[in-house]
C-alpha cells in the first residue's frame, strides 16, 4: 500500500478543487469584463436598485480581478503555499465584485458568489504542510 506524500510538493485534493474553481471563475470574470467593456448595451440594469455603478469601470475591475484569480489558481496547482492566502483574499474580492454585479446578471452573479464561497471553504479547510521534523 502506498503511503501518502506529506512533503507538500503536490497539491492536496481540496487545493486542486479550489484551484480549478478559481480558474473557472477567473475566466468567467474575464469574459464578463470584456463584455461590459466592449458594449455597455449587452447588460440591462434594473430600475430602483439600491446601488448603481458605471458598467465600463466594473468591466475593467472584473477583467483585472479575473486575470489575477486565474494566475493564483494556476500557482495553487503548482503548490505555492502563499497562493492559498492570496486565493482567499482574491476570492473574497471576487465575491464582493459579484455582489455588486447582481443588478446586471442576477442568477449568474449569485452562482459565482456560491462558487467563490466553495473556493474559500476549500482553501481554508485543506490540510496544510506539516513542519519539518527537527
Amino acid at each position: 500500500m502506498a503511503t501518502p506524500r506529506t512533503d507538500g510538493s503536490a497539491a492536496s485534493g481540496w487545493i486542486v478543487f479550489a484551484a480549478v474553481l478559481m480558474i473557472f471563475g477567473g475566466i468567467s470574470a474575464i469574459l464578463q469584463g470584456v463584455a461590459a467593456i466592449a458594449k455597455d448595451s449587452v447588460f440591462v440594469v434594473t430600475n430602483n436598485y439600491t446601488f448603481r455603478f458605471d458598467l465600463s469601470a466594473w468591466g475593467w475591475i472584473h477583467l483585472v480581478l479575473g486575470v489575477l484569480v486565474v494566475l493564483v489558481g494556476l500557482l495553487l496547482l503548482r503548490g505555492a503555499l502563499w497562493a492559498r492566502m492570496a486565493g482567499v483574499a482574491l476570492t473574497g474580492l471576487a465575491m464582493v465584485a459579484n455582489f455588486v454585479w447582481l443588478p446586471y446578471i442576477p442568477f449568474w452573479a449569485l452562482a459565482m458568489i456560491l462558487l467563490d464561497a466553495a473556493v474559500i471553504w476549500a482553501l481554508c479547510t485543506a490540510p496544510g504542510r506539516r513542519p519539518a521534523a527537527v
